[in-house]
């Protein structure tokens, strides 16, 4: 009979772990938290120092009944959620539920899902760390204040269902104010004279931007020019006249050292760069590589350390294997003397290890068959960016060569790299960040042999109109180097708001968070009715007293009272605060009412934007109003008929942001249906297919293009797939979230509610 029961939070971890304990031990999950406070109530008892309200979570009554069973089975009951601050408290709560069995409850913690670290975390068994726990609880407890007090407010202020955050808030304005710094944006004029340039005695044509006019800039600044185009031609005319001589060749050696291993935020930043991943699929997927995978012959293995870290630290056993590797792959010149270590960054928790391999020897190459796309593209990246922090830093010959015009001075810069070293596995992606359009990779750039004195020939000299750019509008990699920098919550939880932030408040545009109306409105009304919650230093600082409580610094009770008595005095003043600042974002427009005559006025609705008329409410008449001075999408063509007129078919966007199909000839033909996603309507005697469909909400559902015809409806996404078991001729993709936790579940399942298939 099994000896003890160890219980993880994940289904998949349990498999991996119960491999590796064997017979004598009982492995089960959790699935994530099972309890939190109440959904339909506050839960928080205010006047008795905030003590929360526990309830089980709905639906976890079995799985906690079925934990207790195998508890009294047992003599001893092991611990071993995630090993952080959420793990924690999942243990606590754990351990409130299955005391009952009596019998002796200890802690495991390891950073990575192996045979070596779970057998050395069950021989070393410890207890539940109440500070983490505290620190947890204050963080809930605080969420669940700002959320519960704070939402109702803009319900009445703007529509129902928003919400607010503490962390989430911040990042929308964070978004705002970026994109108010691209509309208040000038863009100024300025040019650049670029010369080609050839030796004389050998072909070999390189580019030399003027860099000076005299012994001064004058006219140039850091990106050229700022005169008009008559001057700039006037110059090149007279830069043409000249001999041009090489004045100075100036090389020196540089050193590219390698960047530090993946912590979680650098992880997201990178896999969105180069794998286009959204930080939500890239905890997911990391996630999946940490929990263990069916690696052949091996079975369920974890691949990677924990994901959810800030420490740049790597075990010391792992550093001798990545040293062993590269010395016996790449040669002893692209080994360091000794390991390097990186610092980690102030405040950062040191009880996880950097995210890395499990086994540096395990190649990407060779558990490719295994994987999916996804799990491979990560883990390679995981596993090569781990190899080359241990590599030694590139070698670069740096030349800059300053030619002489008369008094114009020419200058070109490139680079040769003279050792490769850690570039040549791995090379970090960079953020689009430049506004100067002009500049270039002076990597890139080959220059000729040459030295003081050498005579060029010109080739071709040449102004260009250049025009300054505003900076960029965030994407995931510079949202979250933001919030990073700003110490704007936590790396863990960073997916999570990125995800919630665009149910509402923002849209993704190519890649890029555009706020929307309502996310404006929300966000001004904050500003103005809760200034604390959603300033960025405000909201760091309360990030480093929830770090205190987890040292054990400060009661969490005592924090939070530091925090409700003004909260609770911007609770009663916000909405007086709300509805002034509201009315002050009303404008004239230069439109007349067609009804009144009167003036109508730019207001802001639940909706967004929109033109009311000035007499209201004697007149009540009102008109949509663009969301933007862009031009609507052009409506992309497809090679359908309309059933209806035989005209062509086009792909439109809805107001909530869906694409479906629409006849080319509306108003004319209002005909509309879903796009097609290969999948027939299921209903009998149905000629119809299902396609995405948006709620009035903007929620997605999917349902059939015959509507209202045929009512036919799923929230679940339909997958072209039959199903093994009873040949229905599509499966469903549910995805399941464990309350207050990034494990997510996605399993694929048959439609037909009298079928049980199912597969994780």
């Amino acid at each position: 009979m099994p000896k003890s029961l160890v219980v993880v939070e994940s289904p998949a971890k349990a498999k991996t772990i119960k491999k590796i304990l064997g017979k004598d031990y009982i492995v089960e999950s959790s699935v994530g938290h099972i309890r939190d406070l109440p959904k339909k109530e506050l839960g928080v008892d205010i006047e008795n120092a905030f003590a929360p309200k526990y309830v089980l979570i709905r639906g976890k009554g079995k799985v906690v009944k079925s934990l207790q069973t195998a508890a009294r089975k047992v003599d001893n009951i092991y611990l071993a959620a995630d090993p952080d601050r959420e793990g924690e408290a999942i243990c606590w709560h754990l351990a409130e539920e299955l005391k009952k069995a009596k019998k002796p409850i200890h802690r495991i913690t390891y950073n990575e899902v192996t045979k070596s670290a779970i057998l050395a975390a069950i021989e070393a068994p410890g207890e539940i760390n109440i500070a983490l726990v505290d620190a947890q609880q204050a963080r809930r407890v605080l969420d669940r204040l700002v959320g519960y007090l704070i939402s109702p407010i803009l319900w009445r202020s703007v529509k129902p269902r928003l919400s607010a955050g503490r962390v989430q808030s911040v990042a929308v304005r964070l978004i705002c104010e970026r994109e108010a710094e691209i509309e208040a944006f000038k863009p100024e004029e300025y040019w650049t004279l670029t010369a080609t340039l050839t030796p004389t005695a050998v072909e070999h044509p390189f580019l030399a931007k003027l860099h000076k006019i005299g012994s001064k800039k004058g006219e140039i600044n850091n990106y050229g020019f700022r005169i008009d185009e008559a001057r700039a031609k006037e110059l090149a005319a007279d830069a043409k006249t000249h001999d041009y001589i090489v004045e100075k060749v100036q090389k020196r050696e540089r050193k590219q050292r390698p960047v530090p291993p993946f912590i979680t935020s650098t992880l997201q930043q990178e896999a969105s760069r180069k794998l286009r991943f959204t930080a939500k699929k890239t905890m997911l997927v990391a996630q999946q590589l940490y929990e263990g995978l069916e690696i052949g012959k091996e079975g369920s293995v974890g691949l990677i350390t924990y994901m959810r870290t800030d420490s740049t630290r790597i075990a010391q056993e792992a550093l001798q294997a990545v040293r062993d590797y590269i010395k016996t792959t790449y040669g002893t010149e692209y080994l360091p003397g000794r390991a390097v270590n990186y610092r980690s960054k102030k405040g950062a928790q040191d009880a996880h290890e950097a995210i890395r391999p499990t086994l540096p020897l395990r190649l990407p190459a060779e558990l490719k068959p295994y994987l999916d796309s996804d799990q491979y593209r990560l883990y390679e990246l995981i596993w090569m960016r781990f190899i080359a922090t241990q590599m030694n830093p590139a070698i670069l010959d740096s030349t800059t060569i300053d030619v002489k015009a008369g008094t114009y001075l020419f200058r070109a810069t490139g680079s040769v790299i003279k050792f490769d070293g850690f570039r040549r596995i791995y090379m970090e992606g960079k953020d689009d960040t430049a506004v100067d359009e002009n500049d270039s990779n002076e990597e890139d750039v080959s220059l000729p042999v040459l030295k003081e004195g050498d005579t060029l020939d010109l080739r071709k000299l040449e102004p260009k109109q250049h025009w300054t750019q505003p900076p960029p509008r965030y994407n995931e990699a510079t949202l979250v180097k933001m919030m990073e920098a700003q110490e704007i919550g936590r790396p863990s939880t960073y997916a999570s708001i990125l995800s919630t932030i665009q149910r509402e408040y923002v849209n993704k545009e190519r890649g890029r968070f555009l706020p929307t109306d309502v996310g404006r409105l929300v966000n001004h009304l904050l500003i103005h009715g809760f200034p604390n919650i959603v300033d960025v230093e405000f909201t760091a600082k309360m990030e480093e007293q929830l770090d205190t409580i987890a040292d054990g610094q400060v009661a969490w009770g005592q924090t939070l009272g530091q925090f409700y008595s003004p909260f609770q005095i911007a609770l009663k003043e916000a909405p007086d605060k709300m509805y002034e600042a509201r009315k002050a974002m009303e404008e004239e427009s230069d439109e007349k009412c067609e009804k009144c005559g009167g003036n109508m006025i730019v207001k802001w609705g639940k909706y967004g934007r929109f033109l009311g008329c000035a007499n209201y409410p004697e007149c009540e008449n009102i008109k949509s109003l663009s969301t933007d001075d862009t031009p609507a999408p052009e409506p992309e063509e497809t090679d359908t008929a309309c059933d209806k007129c035989g005209e062509p078919m086009v792909i439109r966007v809805s107001r909530v942001g869906s694409k479906f199909l629409s006849c080319s000839a509306y108003p004319k033909c209002k005909n509309a249906k879903p796009i097609p996603m290969g999948i027939d309507c299921p209903e009998a005697n149905c000629e119809g297919y299902l396609g995405e469909r948006r709620s009035r909400r903007g929620k997605v559902f999917y349902g059939c293009s015959n509507y209202p015809k045929c009512e036919f409806s799923t929230w679940d996404k339909p997958v072209p797939e039959a199903c093994p078991k009873c040949n229905a001729p599509f499966l469903v993709e549910k995805t399941k979230k464990a309350k207050d936790s990034e494990t997510i579940t996605v399993s694929l399942s048959c439609h037909k509610s009298d079928c049980d298939y199912i597969k994780e």
